[in-house]
């Protein structure tokens, strides 16, 4: 389901005037969108996006990815940076092998790890490509 069928205050409505997005959108309205790879594969969906409350700012989008109905699926945490809005598409793009999705560093919803960690940080900013700032 796309942002655009998430929509439940008409806020990204065409009126013929410039709306909230795509350069403001509401994070209700984005969780729940796919995102492929720039080979068009597909990554995973958002499910969660964390806010840095000591900076004002998105940290991480929580995506998933595998498993059938959230069983055997394995949750990543993504930089925002390495997000980029499809509008065409009404989705995201993340430029990164399908491969290095599977093999990149995920938690379960048991198991978070702690986002505020500087140390964890680095290595998930390393591992997307993407600045700790």
């Amino acid at each position: 389901m796309s942002y655009e069928e998430r929509d439940a205050y008409g806020m990204y409505v065409d009126k013929g005037s410039k709306g909230p997005g795509p350069e403001l959108m509401g994070a209700d309205t984005l969780i729940g969108d796919h995102v492929h790879n720039l080979r068009n594969e597909h990554l995973g969906e958002i499910k969660e996006i964390m806010l840095d409350m000591r900076t004002g700012k998105i940290a991480y989008a929580v995506m998933s990815s595998g498993g059938v109905l959230t069983i055997g699926e394995k949750l990543f945490a993504v930089p925002w940076a390495a997000l980029t809005l499809d509008t065409a598409n009404k989705r995201f793009t993340l430029d990164i092998e399908k491969e290095r999705i599977d093999n990149a560093p995920g938690f379960d919803t048991d198991h978070w790890p702690d986002m505020a960690n500087q140390q964890w940080s680095s290595q998930i900013h390393s591992y997307y490509g993407t600045n700790t700032q």
